[in-house]
């Protein structure tokens, strides 16, 4: 297990970008009107809230396999106190039959951005590839039984659309192959 240092703020870095907008989110539980979409609303003064027994599951799924670099979970120890989560783990696979731990990590009374680089040790920028995210509140602060999440943001490394887009001209201009430019002359 891991601990965490917790930032103020996060933006994704360069050569990253956000991915949590390509999946479908769902959570174990919630309490009426603090639900899954709590989780990417984009502010800090709202909050999921789960609603049963430990642990707390967010489940992040991909319609096609993602490569994933880093998880950010927003929490606030100073407005949630027990209800704030102090250990996480994520775990990541295809399915619900072939998740792994990919990492856990240990928080202590955090007000920010938790980081979570999901990566190997060669590179970790490159992150792991997957179609199912999960990430588990295993424990909160003080004992708490449920949890509040502010937000949660997916990072991936950035990605060309289309080798042809790094092939361009010193004016900027994109430079087409043959055999690119061949697929777009017919009408049907």
């Amino acid at each position: 297990m891991t601990s965490m240092p917790v930032v103020a703020s996060f933006k994704h870095g360069a050569g990253t970008r956000e991915v949590g907008q390509l999946a479908v989110w769902s959570v174990t539980s919630a309490k009426p009107g603090n639900g899954v979409d709590m989780l990417r609303d984009g502010r800090e003064d709202t909050y999921w809230q789960s609603d049963g027994m430990q642990p707390h599951l967010v489940d992040i799924s991909f319609q096609k396999k993602t490569r994933v670099s880093t998880l950010a979970v927003l929490l606030n120890y100073k407005l949630d106190e027990s209800y704030t989560p102090r250990q996480l783990a994520v775990r990541g696979g295809t399915s619900y039959t072939d998740l792994k731990e990919i990492r856990t990590v240990e928080v202590n009374e955090p007000q920010g951005w938790v980081v979570i680089p999901l990566g190997g040790e060669e590179d970790p920028s490159l992150g792991v590839k997957l179609f199912l995210l999960q990430l588990m509140i295993v424990s909160n602060h003080q004992n708490g039984k449920d949890t509040h999440v502010r937000e949660v943001r997916v990072h991936g490394p950035q990605q060309a659309t289309h080798a042809a887009l790094s092939d361009r001209k010193n004016d900027g201009e994109l430079e087409l192959s043959a055999s690119l430019a061949a697929q777009f002359d017919t009408v049907r």
